[in-house]
């Protein structure tokens, strides 16, 4: 006995429980069904236990097969039947075939976990999953064209919640997929390699690639699963700290694919909100001395420097007066600019932005080259200490939190210890409390790797979380 699978949405068999039905059946009636299907290719009947082409054994209908009688042979398939198991023997199913299975020399020396049989009536398309071990599929007869895809490209399949029982298969139709709910699907085959197997080949597929497969009509296939060193060796008691370093390096390239820096996976250093915070909270006459070695008066800017340091000005000053309208305002004599003063100390006038191309702050700030970034918020510090405030406490978005520290760490690199921490000494000098300042970049950046974060668990581990955060944003994907 056999549990063949049944698909109301034949020729194609989803993984998902709920698309399909796991029903006893005699291996001898599927074989009669396999005989009485080439005898009557081409007509458009379904097997009954009466059928001109082929009378079923009456024992046969008897022994547990009854769903099958009225089915056409397209809907049944037999997808996975163990042959061997080391991990549950009680689940299989075809032992007696062992003697007629050769192991291939490569897999001698290897762990095997199962080996399985696949075979189909009809034509039959497998929806499109990865399997947890490594996997060498063989061709017995017939023929099947396998579509494989990387881990990587595991968000344009849209895997099924990680939660759910079908969790290693794509939700994306096979047949008229919906664009609309899985755009990312449209691109999904740039990523893929299609293999066609005959009798006699075989086709190594890792362990996390997905693969869709297409088999012809009577095509039977062995396969053999065996679990990686890679997953052999992690200990149980690492898990979590291997879960937690696996999401915060996603969740990295997420951050740097929507700053347009590419999908390479790094490991970045802290951020250096914080850099001198010690030296920020020294006297502030040795802070006003610092400033005034340092500080850049406006016509001994470079040109490109001094024409990023208007437009970012200019750029303040039309969102705060955007921002607040109806509001009273007053003009600072020292710098010129028109700040809005309100009742509420801590208003922000940001938004939520994470997209680069809809900040136009923070866009204009990401071209700019380390040092041009450095003169001019020394000069910015110098010359218009309230935009430096207004834009730092009230206009920075998510997306431009994390730009803000990206430069710092930029400049941190191309400065010795003594100009770093005279920089971040003129920089949060600006400000009656450093650590207000410190908190708006941090809540900002926090807010950015938090939406970052969503898209992960969306692209990655299916479903869609409602992750705790300050406020709501758009997706970044």
């Amino acid at each position: 006995m056999v549990e063949a699978m049944l698909s109301q949405t034949a020729p194609v068999f989803y993984g998902d429980l709920r698309s399909h039905e796991r029903v006893p059946l005699p291996f001898s009636t599927f074989i009669a069904f396999c005989k009485w299907h080439r005898q009557n290719v081409g007509n458009s009947c379904s097997i009954n236990s009466n059928s001109q082409g082929h009378q079923l054994e009456e024992s046969d209908t008897e022994q547990g097969c009854s769903p099958f009688v009225d089915a056409a042979p397209k809907q049944i398939y037999l997808a996975q039947i163990p042959i061997i198991n080391a991990e549950n023997e009680e689940r299989v199913q075809l032992e007696t075939l062992q003697e007629d299975i050769q192991l291939p020399a490569i897999l001698e020396e290897k762990n095997l976990s199962s080996i399985n049989l696949w075979m189909n009536i009809a034509q039959a398309r497998s929806s499109a999953h990865y399997d947890p071990h490594h996997n060498l599929l063989c061709i017995i007869t017939g023929r099947k064209q396998v579509v494989l895809w990387p881990p990587s490209a595991s968000p344009m399949l849209y895997p099924m919640p990680i939660y759910g029982e079908a969790s290693n298969h794509s939700s994306v139709a096979l047949e008229n997929p919906d664009f609309s709910i899985h755009p990312r699907a449209q691109c999904s085959m740039e990523y893929s390699q299609k293999v066609t197997l005959q009798a006699g080949d075989a086709l190594f597929i890792p362990e996390g690639w997905f693969h869709q497969v297409d088999s012809d009509e009577l095509t039977i296939a062995v396969n053999y699963w065996w679990r990686s060193s890679i997953m052999s060796s992690l200990a149980d008691h690492m898990d979590a700290y291997h879960l937690r370093r696996i999401l915060r390096r996603l969740t990295d390239r997420e951050m740097d694919q929507v700053l347009l820096k590419g999908s390479t996976p790094t490991w970045r250093q802290e951020s250096n909100v914080d850099h001198s915070l010690d030296q920020a909270g020294q006297s502030k006459d040795l802070k006003r001395k610092e400033q005034e070695q340092h500080s850049l008066l406006l016509h001994e800017l470079r040109p490109c420097a001094l024409q990023a340091l208007h437009e970012l000005v200019a750029l303040v000053h039309d969102r705060v007066n955007a921002s607040d309208q109806n509001q009273p305002v007053s003009s600072d004599s020292t710098n010129g600019l028109m700040c809005s003063k309100t009742n509420e100390q801590d208003k922000t006038l940001t938004t939520e932005i994470f997209h680069l191309e809809e900040d136009p702050v923070a866009k204009n700030l990401w071209i700019l080259e380390p040092g041009i970034f450095k003169d001019i918020f020394v000069a910015m510090a110098h010359n218009f200490p309230r935009t430096l405030e207004a834009l730092v406490l009230h206009l920075l978005s998510p997306v431009g939190a994390e730009v803000l520290t990206r430069k710092f760490d930029e400049i941190d690199q191309q400065n010795t210890e003594e100009n770093r921490n005279k920089f971040y000494q003129i920089f949060y000098g600006v400000f009656d409390n450093q650590f207000a300042a410190m908190d708006a970049i941090l809540n900002g950046k926090e807010s950015f790797a938090r939406q970052a974060f969503k898209n992960v668990l969306d692209k990655y581990v299916g479903g869609n979380f409602d992750v705790p955060k300050l406020s709501v944003g758009r997706d970044i994907s």
